[in-house]
């Protein structure tokens, strides 16, 4: 199981005139120099703890609610802050823990204000799908109550008028 995890395909397209098996070793160097490259570049933005632990910068946590997390990510992907969350299951609530970079404080700090910020605006504002329902429910009355308005003034086919209107023989209409 473990070495179907670790395989991987690599696509290599070389534009030659003739493919010989120097060419061959020299793109094969190139493509292994840049891999390394990228595999000692540490992770940026959320990443496990593990992860972070091994850039050996002091880590801090703060808690933060399940409904905020999403939230908090595209925040903290804003600022470019490095990031792990852990899920702490021992409690009936469970608790959810955002460990950082202790240098990245100032700028969490800045994150979480404007996080914040974000998330009174958001309080303040009405919800819409509320709005959208209740002004759908109002309309569905005017539309019962024109209805029965309507259906009043006919009975049987005639139209009851209180002497506004005449029955036309000539158009065969009421005017």
């Amino acid at each position: 199981m473990q070495d179907e995890v670790n395989e991987k395909t690599i696509a290599l397209y070389i534009k030659t005139g003739k493919l010989t098996a120097q060419t061959l070793q020299k793109a094969m160097k190139a493509i292994l120099s840049k891999g390394k490259k990228q595999l000692a570049k540490p992770p940026q933005g959320k990443q496990s703890l593990k992860q972070l632990m091994k850039q050996n910068a002091g880590v801090s946590n703060i808690e933060i609610t399940e409904g905020n997390i999403k939230a908090f990510e595209s925040t903290a992907k804003k600022y470019g802050i490095d990031f792990a969350l852990k899920k702490d299951a021992t409690e009936s609530p469970p608790r959810y823990l955002v460990f950082f970079k202790g240098r990245d404080a100032d700028v969490l700090t800045a994150a979480f204000k404007e996080f914040s910020a974000k998330k009174l605006t958001q309080e303040k504002k009405p919800s819409i799908r509320k709005l959208l329902s209740t002004l759908k429910e109002a309309a569905q009355g005017k539309n019962a109550e024109r209805a029965k308005v309507k259906n009043k003034g006919n009975v049987g086919g005639v139209r009851r008028t209180a002497g506004l209107y005449k029955h036309c023989p000539f158009h065969g209409r009421w005017h």
